[in-house]
């Protein structure tokens, strides 16, 4: 089975890739590794939760928020290459979370980015990890994930 085809039986369209909200590009190719911008979780236009977990935003919420960056990273990846096939591996994933003080379940939400990779790419999805809690990202989002792929 394709990555694409993995996609489709999970239900999921790769949307267009998010456009960059600042000064900077949304992915860099270096030799055969290709650095995906941190995605933050924007579907259909719009952001999906604002604000800090567990308050303001529910760890499951965040989840969700944490698989839907890695679908737009997806998104950048098959802009990038043209189909998802030319991935040989995720090398890495950087989840960053919005965390109120005392908060320390950030594994818990990039879990959801870091499934979704193993979903779409099988063992090749299988990825080193940096699980961060952070107190601010961009736009007031939640959750953002950079990835760092190997390609063909």
């Amino acid at each position: 089975m394709t990555p694409e085809s993995r996609l489709t039986d999970l239900g999921i369209t790769l949307p267009e890739p998010p456009n960059p909200v600042a000064a900077y590009i949304p992915f860099r190719r270096a030799g055969n590794l290709l650095f995906v911008s941190g995605q933050i979780p924007v579907s259909g236009g719009q952001l999906m939760w604002k604000g800090a977990v567990p308050g303001q935003v529910g760890v499951e919420q965040a989840q969700q928020c944490a698989r839907q960056c890695a679908i737009n990273a997806l998104a950048v990846i098959k802009s990038a290459v043209g189909e998802l096939s030319r991935v040989k591996q995720i090398v890495r994933l950087g989840v960053f979370v919005c965390s109120e003080p005392g908060f320390q379940e950030q594994p818990k939400v990039a879990n959801a980015a870091s499934e979704l990779m193993v979903a779409v790419f099988g063992d090749a999805g299988r990825h080193a990890r940096a699980a961060v809690g952070s107190v601010a990202l961009p736009l007031g989002a939640p959750v953002e994930v950079e990835v760092v792929v190997e390609v063909e």
